[in-house]
C-alpha cells in the first residue's frame, strides 16, 4: 500500500500564505500543514482553517530561527540575541552547540500549548522551521520527548548532509529512534522545492512513490511585496500553489492507487 502525506510548512507565516495552503487543500492535494505559533496572527488563521478546511491535518512547526519566542527573553537567553529575537539560521548554526536545551524545550512546549489553545486539540505532528530540530542530537531528543508527551507523530528525520552538527545527529538517529519509536512516515521527500518545484518533478515523485508512507514537503501560498522583501523563498510559493492544484496531479495520485492521509492516521 502507498500512503502519502503532502504537508505544507509555514502555516501562519502571513495571511496570504495561510490562504494559499487552505486553497491547496481544498482544490488540490495538500493534506496537512504545520503552524508557526510564535507569529501572533497564526491563531486567527487556525480559527479560519477549522471552519474552512476541517479535514486539513495541522501540526506545529517548531521555530528557533525566525521572529521572537513566545516566552519572555529571560526564559530563553541562550536562544535569542540581545534584542530578544531568535538567531537567524547562519548565526544559529554557529552557536547551536551552546544552546540550553531546557530553554529550547520550554519554548517549544509553549508553542505547542499555543496551538492547542488556538485549535482546541493536540497537533497531528511536530516538525521544525529550517529543520532546526535535527541540528544536534540534543535538539532531536527534545522534539521526540515533546512528541511523546503530546502523543503525536514527527517528521521522518531530516538527513541531508548540510552541516557538521547534522552529521553528528545522523550518527545518533538509529539509537534515538529505537529509544522513542515515534510515529513517523517511512520516507521524507524534499525534492519538490525551489527549482525542483515543477509539474514534472512532482509527477515523477508520485509515479515512483515507494510502498509504505511518504511525506512530501511543500510551501504553497500567496505572497505580497512585503514578504518578497522578507524572504528569499517568495514567488516560488505561488508556483507551488499552481502545481499542487493542477488536476493532473490529483489524477496521478488516483491512477497510482495512492491513499492521501494526514499524520493523524499514522
Amino acid at each position: 500500500m502507498k500512503r502519502l502525506i503532502i504537508n505544507s510548512d509555514d502555516y501562519g507565516r502571513t495571511p496570504g500564505i495561510s490562504r494559499g495552503i487552505r486553497e491547496a487543500h481544498l482544490r488540490g492535494v495538500v493534506t496537512s500543514t504545520t503552524c508557526m505559533m510564535n507569529i501572533p496572527a497564526t491563531a486567527s488563521d487556525i480559527t479560519i482553517a477549522l471552519k474552512e478546511t476541517p479535514k486539513l491535518g495541522m501540526g506545529v512547526h517548531l521555530v528557533l530561527t525566525m521572529g521572537r519566542p513566545i516566552l519572555p527573553r529571560e526564559a530563553g537567553s541562550s536562544i535569542t540575541d540581545e534584542n530578544g529575537n531568535f538567531f537567524k539560521l547562519a548565526k544559529l548554526m554557529e552557536g547551536v552547540s551552546d544552546f540550553n536545551t531546557e530553554e529550547v524545550k520550554k519554548e517549544w512546549r509553549a508553542q505547542i500549548e499555543a496551538f492547542i489553545k488556538a485549535s482546541g486539540r493536540k497537533p497531528t505532528h511536530l516538525d521544525s522551521h529550517h529543520h532546526s530540530s535535527y541540528f544536534t542530537p540534543q535538539l532531536f531528543r527534545t522534539m521526540m520527548e515533546l512528541a511523546q508527551e503530546y502523543d503525536c507523530a514527527i517528521r521522518f528525520p531530516f538527513t541531508h548532509d548540510v552541516s557538521s552538527e547534522l552529521e553528528e545527529t545522523n550518527r545518533h538517529i538509529p539509537t534515538l529512534l529505537k529509544e522513542f519509536n515515534p510515529r513517523r512516515p517511512d520516507v521524507f521527500i524534499v525534492d519538490f522545492y525551489d527549482e525542483g518545484a515543477t509539474d514534472e518533478e512532482l509527477l515523477n515523485i508520485i509515479n515512483n512513490l515507494p510502498d509504505g508512507t511518504s511525506e512530501i514537503m511543500c510551501h504553497p501560498g500567496y505572497v505580497d511585496d512585503a514578504f518578497v522583501q522578507e524572504s528569499v523563498y517568495n514567488k516560488q510559493r505561488e508556483r507551488e500553489l499552481k502545481i499542487l492544484t493542477d488536476p493532473s496531479i490529483k489524477e496521478a495520485v488516483r491512477s497510482n492507487g495512492i491513499n492521501l492521509i494526514t499524520f493523524a492516521e499514522l
